[in-house]
């Protein structure tokens, strides 16, 4: 996320083309989510959507931590990741991580390009389409805001997760 708008088509009257002013800074903010959905597709708790925002871009650090941050979030279950192919994801350092892990985490990944196969592109998808579209904001924090108000309105309904689930064709 940066603080370029994402430009989203928009209403105005006739004749007065929509106009976004934004400051032309670059400063950017990498948002991490999982989308964590109960084992059992009988079960009927709502799926969880963990949220992690860093200042600037991940690396293998910082995705330890948001992983100890997930554990921490889904204790005591077990977890299956699927992960997507960020070269963060592959460093020797994330792979001994990985392995010290294996009494509660479980990796899938994903084909090297597979964005349709990844449920939280669509939650990003969907986050883009409304809270994020058209703005303009000042700062990065206000962005993490608005992105964060997106989080939350995904989190308040049970059917768009599944919905992001179904959209990729994977099934629980």
């Amino acid at each position: 996320m940066s603080l370029t708008p994402t430009v989203r088509r928009s209403w105005a009257p006739i004749g007065q083309t929509p106009v976004l002013e934004h400051r032309f800074n670059w400063k950017r903010a990498s948002m991490a989510a999982a989308l964590c959905y109960p084992p059992n597709p009988d079960d009927r708790r709502t799926p969880e959507v963990a949220f992690h925002v860093q200042y600037d871009s991940y690396n293998t650090e910082t995705l330890i931590e948001v992983l100890d941050e997930l554990r921490t979030f889904l204790a005591p279950q077990l977890v299956t990741l699927i992960w997507d192919g960020l070269p963060a994801h592959r460093s020797k350092a994330m792979t001994a991580f990985l392995a010290t892990q294996a009494d509660w985490l479980t990796v899938e990944r994903l084909p090297a390009y597979a964005p349709d196969l990844n449920p939280v592109e669509a939650l990003w998808s969907s986050v883009k389409g409304v809270e994020l579209a058209n703005l303009c904001p000042d700062t990065i924090d206000e962005a993490i805001t608005c992105a964060q108000h997106g989080i939350d309105r995904v989190r308040a309904t049970e059917h768009l997760p599944y919905s992001f689930l179904q959209h990729t064709g994977l099934s629980l």
